[in-house]
């Protein structure tokens, strides 16, 4: 297990160090504050990847439109209405 390069070791002395200056009783408050925090912060990055992937496909699509129309413009000769 290691999360952020902190191994186990690591995690439980930071454990032991959260309950000695925090004490029992303020500990699961602050676990689940971080826990929020942390989900928060999940699920704004799942948004704004979401976002990233929709603006990209759109710019794609533009691109490729844009793309078509030249290609058909070029396809057609200057004097073919007239």
């Amino acid at each position: 297990m290691n999360i952020f390069g902190i191994g186990l070791p690591e995690m439980a002395i930071i454990l032991v160090i959260a309950l000695l200056v925090f004490g029992p009783k303020k500990l699961p408050e602050i676990g689940r504050s971080l826990g929020k925090t942390l989900r928060s912060f999940q699920e704004a990055s799942k948004d704004f990847e979401t976002e990233f992937k929709r603006e990209a496909e759109a710019m794609e699509k533009s691109v490729q439109m844009q793309a078509q129309l030249e290609s058909e413009k070029s396809k057609t000769p200057p004097d073919a209405h007239g």
